[in-house]
């Protein structure tokens, strides 16, 4: 698989690789690290957790580790923001709502994916482990159900 200039591009934006000026390499702000066994998951009633890295998503873009059960299929839903995540573990699905089977892609660890603001979609984790992801929202969480 090929990654286009404009993924690459996205990715960086996201982990905030891009480059900075050299005023910007002193910045008076530490080093932040997590490791995964030190993050604190928010579970929902349905299973899904998570770990909150920055803002708050119910008010503003965040960014978040999510943890998906093996198996869990979401219903048809849209988000009012653009979604953009990374797979770390498992591997997962996002399909449009009216796409047919042959369009699923399978994303394994390493893989990006978006999923545009107001799209009625369907994510899936189709691994027999858990499926964990890097996430981040360009405005606050929501999840709107979606009659099919």
């Amino acid at each position: 698989m090929r990654i286009s200039p404009r993924q690459i591009m996205a990715m960086c934006m996201v982990s905030g690789a891009l480059p900075m000026s050299s005023a910007d390499a002193f910045a008076e702000e530490p080093i932040s690290n997590m490791p995964i066994a030190k993050m604190d998951f928010e579970t929902t009633p349905e299973g899904v957790g998570f770990a909150p890295l920055t803002g708050d998503r119910f008010t503003e873009p965040y960014m978040a580790m999510v943890r998906l059960p093996a198996g869990l299929v979401s219903p048809p839903h849209v988000k009012t923001a653009n979604m953009f995540g990374v797979m770390v573990s498992g591997k997962m699905v996002h399909i449009a709502v009216d796409a047919g089977p042959e369009d699923e892609v399978i994303l394994p660890a390493g893989s990006f994916y978006k999923v545009p603001a107001g799209m009625p979609h369907i994510s899936k984790c189709i691994s027999d482990v858990e499926c964990i992801t890097f996430l981040y929202q360009d405005g606050k969480f929501d999840f709107q159900p979606v009659m099919q």
